[in-house]
């Protein structure tokens, strides 16, 4: 009878071996695996998202009120009693031309007047006699002592010399409209701002000659005058958003000139007419007022400016910034620490180059990798995170 063989014992060398390869593939795996890429993040939170549509060029701030002045009349500049960057008030005298000629001619019509009032008192004084002379031929005729034919004499006379003293009159009425004449002469050889403000420019000099501007033929103004207590921004809007736009629509404006600063505004004015330029989009022109002037106060009539027209708000939904949105509505969604990059679907709501307000597929706090242009983020990418950005109010 042969003995049962006993079974061979696993090798515990081999074992040792076998762990000890798995360990240092291990460590191989992990110390050459791929680094995680660090992103930037932001997480959904409520805020606010308007929708808005702004300018499609450059847009000019411009005063509520500018004239470019010139005299009624043409003439040498005689007194120039202004300045660029003079402050005028309403109604003050900016420069006179040469009016020596009309001076003359208001002194005369006034001697002229002189001259009819005294006949005036001459001719009155002469027919009051006579009515006085008149009246008491009446009564001699109701007594008898003068006759029908005498009567009639005195009163003829007496209803003649009333007739004189009113062409007297009438002769000083028509002194009084001939210095009215000189006088609206004379007012046209002077230039009065019609409204308070500044001077932008003064084109005359003294002594230079100046017209007013020929149909159909423009001339540069004497003198150019700003009234910059009322400043608004006129941009053009492309003729898709301008449905969208209403007067009294909230608006916001920046200028190049003041980098980072946002001027709050209303729309004052939308063009009745789409403006159809060669080479351009066809736009529609909007102006926006400052709400507040003294805020617009120091900006320069000129100055470049954008407006941004809000039509649509909603407050207190979930918002991720627009920049953080794949094409076809996705995003990516990381963890806190190191973690996988998930893609995930959204469904949004209102949108603007900043937020984009999401109704479906994030819950607050989601956070939203913004990073999105950094080499190897992906759906799938293990990253870190660099950054937590919070979103504003």
């Amino acid at each position: 009878m042969t003995a049962p063989i006993k079974p061979r014992a696993f090798p515990f060398r081999l074992v040792l071996f076998l762990v000890t390869v798995i360990l240092l593939a291990l460590a191989a795996w992990y110390w050459t695996r791929p680094k995680p890429v660090a992103v930037l993040v932001s997480p959904a939170e409520r805020g606010t998202v308007e929708a808005n549509v702004a300018n499609t060029r450059a847009g000019t701030v411009k005063a509520c009120r500018r004239a470019r002045l010139a005299p009624a009349a043409g003439g040498q500049i005689v007194r120039l009693m202004v300045h660029e960057g003079e402050r005028v008030s309403a109604g003050q005298v900016l420069l006179e031309l040469w009016s020596e000629d009309l001076v003359a001619q208001e002194k005369l019509s006034r001697q002229q007047l002189n001259t009819a009032q005294a006949r005036i008192h001459e001719a009155c004084t002469v027919a009051a006699q006579f009515e006085r002379e008149a009246a008491r031929s009446r009564q001699l005729k109701s007594r008898g002592f003068i006759s029908e034919a005498r009567l009639d004499q005195v009163q003829s006379e007496a209803r003649a010399r009333q007739a004189t003293c009113e062409a007297a009159r009438a002769d000083a009425g028509q002194a009084k409209e001939r210095i009215a004449v000189a006088r609206a002469m004379l007012d046209r050889t002077q230039l009065r701002a019609p409204f308070a403000g500044i001077v932008a420019e003064v084109t005359g000099e003294l002594g230079e000659f100046t017209t007013p501007s020929p149909p159909g033929i423009p001339t540069p103004p004497a003198i150019d005058l700003i009234d910059d207590s009322c400043l608004y921004v006129s941009a053009p809007i492309d003729e898709v958003d301008a449905p969208q736009v209403q007067v009294g629509m909230e608006g916001r404006i920046t200028l190049d000139a003041i980098a980072g600063r946002h001027f709050p505004g209303k729309v004052r004015r939308i063009a009745p007419y789409v403006l159809d330029l060669e080479k351009q989009a066809r736009t529609v022109e909007v102006e926006v007022q400052f709400d507040d002037p003294a805020t617009a106060k120091g900006l320069l009539v000129g100055y470049s400016a954008d407006v941004e027209i809000v039509h649509t708000r909603r407050a207190n939904v979930i918002r991720i910034p627009t920049a953080a949105l794949l094409e076809g509505n996705k995003v990516l969604v990381a963890g806190a620490g190191e973690s996988i990059v998930k893609e995930r679907q959204v469904r949004t709501g209102l949108s603007n180059w900043e937020y984009t307000e999401v109704a479906d597929g994030l819950k607050e706090g989601d956070r939203i990798v913004t990073s999105l242009d950094r080499p190897g983020v992906k759906a799938g990418a293990r990253v870190v995170v660099e950054q937590a950005s919070k979103v504003q109010p």
